[in-house]
Protein backbone atom coordinates (compact mmCIF):
# COMPACT_ATOMS: atom_id res chain seq x y z
CA UNK A 1 0.00 0.00 0.00
CA UNK A 2 1.61 3.15 -1.14
CA UNK A 3 2.42 5.50 2.16
CA UNK A 4 0.53 9.15 2.68
CA UNK A 5 3.08 10.79 4.98
CA UNK A 6 1.10 13.62 4.68
CA UNK A 7 -1.90 12.21 6.30
CA UNK A 8 0.00 10.64 9.06
CA UNK A 9 1.53 14.22 10.21
CA UNK A 10 -1.49 16.34 9.91
CA UNK A 11 -2.04 19.90 7.95
CA UNK A 12 -0.26 21.64 10.75
CA UNK A 13 2.85 19.59 10.59
CA UNK A 14 3.32 20.30 6.71
CA UNK A 15 3.37 23.67 6.50
CA UNK A 16 6.42 25.72 6.28
CA UNK A 17 7.82 27.84 9.91
CA UNK A 18 6.68 30.86 7.74
CA UNK A 19 3.32 30.18 7.07
CA UNK A 20 2.88 28.76 10.87
CA UNK A 21 3.40 32.33 11.80
CA UNK A 22 0.79 33.67 9.07
CA UNK A 23 -1.85 31.42 10.16
CA UNK A 24 -1.56 32.51 13.88
CA UNK A 25 -1.27 36.38 12.81
CA UNK A 26 -4.43 35.77 10.74
CA UNK A 27 -6.25 33.75 13.44
CA UNK A 28 -5.54 36.08 16.28
CA UNK A 29 -7.62 39.20 13.98
CA UNK A 30 -10.48 36.45 13.62
CA UNK A 31 -10.99 36.64 16.85
CA UNK A 32 -10.25 39.99 18.00
CA UNK A 33 -12.43 40.97 15.13
CA UNK A 34 -15.61 38.47 16.56
CA UNK A 35 -14.78 39.42 19.94
CA UNK A 36 -15.38 42.88 19.15
CA UNK A 37 -18.60 42.68 17.10
CA UNK A 38 -20.17 40.11 20.16
CA UNK A 39 -19.02 43.52 22.35
CA UNK A 40 -20.95 46.24 19.97
CA UNK A 41 -23.94 44.01 19.54
CA UNK A 42 -24.34 43.80 23.74
CA UNK A 43 -23.86 47.66 24.11
CA UNK A 44 -26.20 48.33 21.24
CA UNK A 45 -29.11 46.04 22.83
CA UNK A 46 -28.40 47.72 26.35
CA UNK A 47 -28.92 50.84 24.70
CA UNK A 48 -32.37 49.79 22.76
CA UNK A 49 -33.69 47.71 25.20
CA UNK A 50 -33.24 49.02 28.55
CA UNK A 51 -31.26 47.28 31.00
CA UNK A 52 -28.02 45.71 30.83
CA UNK A 53 -29.53 42.33 31.88
CA UNK A 54 -30.85 41.92 28.61
CA UNK A 55 -27.73 41.11 27.18
CA UNK A 56 -27.91 38.00 29.05
CA UNK A 57 -28.59 35.29 26.79
CA UNK A 58 -30.70 33.38 29.39
CA UNK A 59 -33.36 36.46 28.81
CA UNK A 60 -34.14 35.37 25.14
CA UNK A 61 -37.87 37.12 25.34
CA UNK A 62 -37.14 40.06 27.74
CA UNK A 63 -37.83 41.08 30.75
CA UNK A 64 -40.86 39.30 32.81
CA UNK A 65 -44.06 41.64 32.17
CA UNK A 66 -43.24 43.01 36.23
CA UNK A 67 -39.67 44.00 35.64
CA UNK A 68 -40.81 47.76 35.04
CA UNK A 69 -42.73 50.11 37.00
CA UNK A 70 -45.72 52.12 35.19
CA UNK A 71 -44.13 54.96 33.76
CA UNK A 72 -44.31 57.85 36.01
CA UNK A 73 -45.84 61.11 33.97
CA UNK A 74 -43.75 63.60 32.32
CA UNK A 75 -42.99 65.37 35.07
CA UNK A 76 -42.98 62.97 37.60
CA UNK A 77 -44.96 65.31 40.02
CA UNK A 78 -48.13 64.60 42.07
CA UNK A 79 -50.91 67.34 41.93
CA UNK A 80 -51.89 68.93 44.97
CA UNK A 81 -55.10 70.61 44.83
CA UNK A 82 -55.40 74.02 46.42
CA UNK A 83 -57.72 74.69 49.42
CA UNK A 84 -61.08 76.10 48.49
CA UNK A 85 -60.79 74.87 44.69
CA UNK A 86 -63.84 75.61 42.64
CA UNK A 87 -65.02 71.98 41.22
CA UNK A 88 -67.93 70.28 38.87
CA UNK A 89 -68.73 66.37 39.29
CA UNK A 90 -70.48 64.59 36.22
CA UNK A 91 -71.15 61.04 36.94
CA UNK A 92 -74.47 60.46 34.84
CA UNK A 93 -72.91 60.14 31.32
CA UNK A 94 -69.67 61.40 29.98
CA UNK A 95 -69.09 64.76 29.34
CA UNK A 96 -68.73 66.36 25.98
CA UNK A 97 -66.58 69.19 25.24
CA UNK A 98 -65.22 70.49 21.79
CA UNK A 99 -61.62 70.14 20.71
CA UNK A 100 -61.79 73.78 19.72
CA UNK A 101 -63.65 74.85 23.35
CA UNK A 102 -62.20 78.25 24.53
CA UNK A 103 -64.13 77.33 27.79
CA UNK A 104 -65.94 74.90 30.20
CA UNK A 105 -69.20 75.21 31.22
CA UNK A 106 -69.16 75.63 34.17
CA UNK A 107 -66.12 77.48 34.08
CA UNK A 108 -64.08 75.78 37.55
CA UNK A 109 -60.76 74.72 38.86
CA UNK A 110 -61.47 71.12 38.77
CA UNK A 111 -64.09 68.46 37.16
CA UNK A 112 -64.87 64.92 38.66
CA UNK A 113 -65.45 62.74 35.53
CA UNK A 114 -66.01 58.60 35.55
CA UNK A 115 -62.58 56.76 34.69
CA UNK A 116 -64.27 54.47 32.03
CA UNK A 117 -66.47 56.84 30.44
CA UNK A 118 -64.80 59.64 29.46
CA UNK A 119 -61.94 59.71 26.78
CA UNK A 120 -58.10 60.67 26.71
CA UNK A 121 -59.10 63.34 24.48
CA UNK A 122 -61.86 64.96 26.67
CA UNK A 123 -59.67 64.87 29.56
CA UNK A 124 -56.64 66.45 26.97
CA UNK A 125 -58.75 69.31 26.43
CA UNK A 126 -59.87 69.89 29.54
CA UNK A 127 -56.31 70.56 29.87
CA UNK A 128 -55.62 73.27 26.96
CA UNK A 129 -58.48 74.79 29.30
CA UNK A 130 -55.86 74.78 31.81
CA UNK A 131 -58.44 72.54 34.18
CA UNK A 132 -57.56 69.53 36.54
CA UNK A 133 -59.36 66.40 35.77
CA UNK A 134 -60.13 63.46 38.89
CA UNK A 135 -60.90 60.30 37.49
CA UNK A 136 -63.91 58.43 39.52
CA UNK A 137 -64.19 54.80 39.74
CA UNK A 138 -65.83 52.58 42.29
CA UNK A 139 -62.30 50.58 44.79
CA UNK A 140 -64.88 49.01 46.87
CA UNK A 141 -67.71 47.96 45.19
CA UNK A 142 -68.11 45.52 42.27
CA UNK A 143 -70.32 47.04 39.21
CA UNK A 144 -71.54 45.10 36.70
CA UNK A 145 -70.99 46.61 33.64
CA UNK A 146 -67.85 48.05 33.73
CA UNK A 147 -65.36 46.85 31.61
CA UNK A 148 -63.10 44.88 33.93
CA UNK A 149 -65.79 43.48 35.50
CA UNK A 150 -65.10 39.95 34.44
CA UNK A 151 -62.03 39.85 36.42
CA UNK A 152 -63.73 39.59 39.84
CA UNK A 153 -63.86 36.46 41.36
CA UNK A 154 -66.77 35.47 43.27
CA UNK A 155 -64.81 35.88 46.28
CA UNK A 156 -63.85 38.88 46.07
CA UNK A 157 -67.69 40.03 46.53
CA UNK A 158 -69.99 40.26 49.74
CA UNK A 159 -73.23 41.37 50.33
CA UNK A 160 -75.14 44.04 47.66
CA UNK A 161 -75.03 47.52 48.51
CA UNK A 162 -78.46 48.91 49.65
CA UNK A 163 -80.59 50.64 46.96
CA UNK A 164 -77.65 49.60 44.27
CA UNK A 165 -78.85 45.94 42.41
CA UNK A 166 -76.61 44.49 41.37
CA UNK A 167 -73.45 45.81 43.09
CA UNK A 168 -71.76 44.11 45.48
CA UNK A 169 -69.20 45.19 48.25
CA UNK A 170 -65.53 43.78 47.55
CA UNK A 171 -63.29 42.28 49.79
CA UNK A 172 -60.52 45.54 50.14
CA UNK A 173 -57.90 42.23 51.71
CA UNK A 174 -58.27 40.40 48.51
CA UNK A 175 -54.73 40.25 45.97
CA UNK A 176 -56.75 40.45 43.40
CA UNK A 177 -59.65 43.08 43.76
CA UNK A 178 -55.71 45.33 44.76
CA UNK A 179 -54.65 43.92 41.37
CA UNK A 180 -57.41 45.05 39.62
CA UNK A 181 -57.70 48.35 41.51
CA UNK A 182 -53.98 48.85 40.20
CA UNK A 183 -54.99 48.35 36.62
CA UNK A 184 -57.69 51.37 37.00
CA UNK A 185 -55.15 53.90 38.15
CA UNK A 186 -53.00 52.72 35.51
CA UNK A 187 -55.93 53.43 32.95
CA UNK A 188 -56.44 56.87 34.69
CA UNK A 189 -52.33 57.73 34.32
CA UNK A 190 -52.77 56.60 30.71
CA UNK A 191 -55.85 59.10 30.31
CA UNK A 192 -54.09 61.75 31.75
CA UNK A 193 -56.00 62.32 34.77
CA UNK A 194 -54.41 64.38 37.44
CA UNK A 195 -56.10 62.44 40.32
CA UNK A 196 -58.36 59.50 41.63
CA UNK A 197 -61.61 59.31 43.07
CA UNK A 198 -62.17 55.97 45.03
CA UNK A 199 -65.52 55.01 45.69
CA UNK A 200 -67.08 53.19 48.71
CA UNK A 201 -64.09 52.78 50.77
CA UNK A 202 -66.63 52.65 54.01
CA UNK A 203 -67.75 49.11 53.26
CA UNK A 204 -66.65 48.66 57.34
CA UNK A 205 -69.74 51.00 58.18
CA UNK A 206 -71.98 48.86 56.12
CA UNK A 207 -73.50 45.55 56.41
CA UNK A 208 -70.96 44.07 53.82
CA UNK A 209 -70.79 40.42 54.60
CA UNK A 210 -67.27 40.18 54.74
CA UNK A 211 -66.28 41.03 57.63
CA UNK A 212 -64.74 44.19 56.95
CA UNK A 213 -63.33 46.60 59.74
CA UNK A 214 -61.78 50.21 59.17
CA UNK A 215 -58.16 48.80 59.39
CA UNK A 216 -58.88 46.91 56.71
CA UNK A 217 -59.61 50.19 54.89
CA UNK A 218 -57.43 52.04 55.98
CA UNK A 219 -55.20 49.38 54.67
CA UNK A 220 -56.14 49.59 51.21
CA UNK A 221 -55.91 53.52 51.28
CA UNK A 222 -52.29 52.79 52.32
CA UNK A 223 -51.74 50.54 49.32
CA UNK A 224 -53.73 53.05 46.96
CA UNK A 225 -52.09 56.19 48.29
CA UNK A 226 -48.96 54.50 47.68
CA UNK A 227 -50.00 52.94 44.19
CA UNK A 228 -51.53 56.28 42.90
CA UNK A 229 -48.74 58.44 44.00
CA UNK A 230 -45.96 56.04 42.26
CA UNK A 231 -47.73 57.19 39.32
CA UNK A 232 -48.25 61.05 39.83
CA UNK A 233 -51.65 61.21 40.39
CA UNK A 234 -53.19 62.44 43.65
CA UNK A 235 -56.06 60.35 45.67
CA UNK A 236 -59.01 61.43 47.31
CA UNK A 237 -60.81 60.11 50.43
CA UNK A 238 -64.11 59.56 49.48
CA UNK A 239 -66.94 60.04 52.81
CA UNK A 240 -65.25 57.10 55.24
CA UNK A 241 -65.27 60.08 58.26
CA UNK A 242 -64.29 57.43 60.70
CA UNK A 243 -60.87 56.88 59.12
CA UNK A 244 -59.78 60.86 58.51
CA UNK A 245 -57.40 60.82 61.02
CA UNK A 246 -55.49 58.01 59.96
CA UNK A 247 -55.71 58.72 56.33
CA UNK A 248 -55.30 62.33 55.94
CA UNK A 249 -51.63 62.65 55.61
CA UNK A 250 -51.52 60.03 52.72
CA UNK A 251 -54.30 61.39 50.63
CA UNK A 252 -54.26 65.36 48.86
CA UNK A 253 -58.40 65.85 49.43
CA UNK A 254 -61.12 64.92 49.95
CA UNK A 255 -64.97 64.38 48.69
CA UNK A 256 -67.71 64.50 51.13
CA UNK A 257 -71.50 63.53 50.29
CA UNK A 258 -74.24 65.44 52.65
CA UNK A 259 -71.98 66.19 55.41
CA UNK A 260 -74.41 69.13 56.17
CA UNK A 261 -77.19 67.14 56.29
CA UNK A 262 -75.66 64.97 58.30
CA UNK A 263 -74.30 67.50 60.35
CA UNK A 264 -70.58 65.93 59.81
CA UNK A 265 -68.96 68.80 57.88
CA UNK A 266 -66.48 69.54 60.89
CA UNK A 267 -65.19 65.89 61.15
CA UNK A 268 -63.00 67.15 58.09
CA UNK A 269 -61.39 69.78 60.05
CA UNK A 270 -57.61 67.46 59.78
CA UNK A 271 -58.32 68.35 56.00
CA UNK A 272 -58.92 72.17 56.74
CA UNK A 273 -55.64 72.07 58.91
CA UNK A 274 -53.75 70.69 56.15
CA UNK A 275 -55.07 73.25 53.91
CA UNK A 276 -56.40 70.59 51.38
CA UNK A 277 -59.17 70.93 50.42
CA UNK A 278 -62.59 69.25 50.51
CA UNK A 279 -65.28 69.15 47.63
CA UNK A 280 -68.72 68.73 48.95
CA UNK A 281 -71.64 67.71 47.62
CA UNK A 282 -75.55 67.61 49.22
CA UNK A 283 -78.62 66.91 47.36
CA UNK A 284 -81.40 68.83 48.05
CA UNK A 285 -84.66 67.01 47.35
CA UNK A 286 -86.17 69.33 45.20
CA UNK A 287 -83.26 69.67 42.98
CA UNK A 288 -83.06 71.45 40.66
CA UNK A 289 -85.77 74.19 41.83
CA UNK A 290 -84.10 75.34 44.71
CA UNK A 291 -85.18 78.60 46.64
CA UNK A 292 -82.65 80.68 48.17
CA UNK A 293 -83.65 79.44 51.29
CA UNK A 294 -83.02 75.43 50.38
CA UNK A 295 -79.28 77.08 48.71
CA UNK A 296 -78.82 78.36 52.36
CA UNK A 297 -79.68 75.67 53.89
CA UNK A 298 -77.25 73.19 52.06
CA UNK A 299 -74.58 75.65 52.07
CA UNK A 300 -74.80 76.13 55.66
CA UNK A 301 -71.46 73.84 56.42
CA UNK A 302 -70.98 74.83 59.97
CA UNK A 303 -67.00 74.46 59.88
CA UNK A 304 -65.57 77.47 61.19
CA UNK A 305 -61.37 77.20 60.46
CA UNK A 306 -61.01 79.46 63.21
CA UNK A 307 -63.39 77.38 66.01
CA UNK A 308 -62.56 73.92 64.83
CA UNK A 309 -59.20 74.36 62.59
CA UNK A 310 -56.68 74.14 65.40
CA UNK A 311 -53.49 73.63 62.80
CA UNK A 312 -54.99 77.27 61.41
CA UNK A 313 -55.38 76.28 58.11
CA UNK A 314 -57.56 78.98 55.80
CA UNK A 315 -59.64 76.82 53.75
CA UNK A 316 -63.41 75.92 53.32
CA UNK A 317 -65.22 73.38 52.30
CA UNK A 318 -65.88 73.22 47.88
CA UNK A 319 -69.52 73.20 48.05
CA UNK A 320 -71.80 72.21 45.11
CA UNK A 321 -75.59 71.52 44.90
CA UNK A 322 -76.46 68.34 42.77
CA UNK A 323 -79.17 65.84 42.09
CA UNK A 324 -78.94 61.91 42.85
CA UNK A 325 -77.80 61.65 39.26
CA UNK A 326 -75.14 63.66 39.34
CA UNK A 327 -75.53 64.44 35.99
CA UNK A 328 -74.37 68.02 34.12
CA UNK A 329 -76.37 70.48 36.26
CA UNK A 330 -75.12 72.14 38.95
CA UNK A 331 -75.78 74.99 41.38
CA UNK A 332 -72.94 76.89 43.37
CA UNK A 333 -73.56 78.89 46.81
CA UNK A 334 -73.71 82.01 45.27
CA UNK A 335 -77.05 81.00 43.87
CA UNK A 336 -75.52 80.57 40.39
CA UNK A 337 -76.04 77.30 38.38
CA UNK A 338 -75.21 76.16 34.86
CA UNK A 339 -75.44 72.45 32.98
CA UNK A 340 -72.36 70.75 31.58
CA UNK A 341 -72.98 69.35 27.93
CA UNK A 342 -73.31 65.21 28.37
CA UNK A 343 -73.68 62.47 26.08
CA UNK A 344 -77.27 61.80 25.81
Amino acid sequence: MRDFPSRRRGWWARQTPRRRVFFLALGTLTVLIAVGVGAGVGVQRRKDNGPAYLVDPTTPSGPPPDAYPPNPSPNGTVWQPQANSTWQIVLGSPITIASTATSTVPDVDMFDIDLFGNSASTIATLHKLNKKVICYFSAGSYEPKRPDSGDFKKSDMGKELAGWPGEYWLDVRSSNVRDIMLKRLQLAQRKGCDGVDPDNMDGYANDNGLSLTSDDSIAFMTYLSSAATSLSLAIGLKNSLDIIPEVVNMTHFAVNEQCVQYNECKTYTPYLDADKPIFHIEYPSNSPQLSAGDVSNSCNTRVDPVSYGAGGGTGTLSTLLKKMNLDGWVQYCDGKSSTTPTES
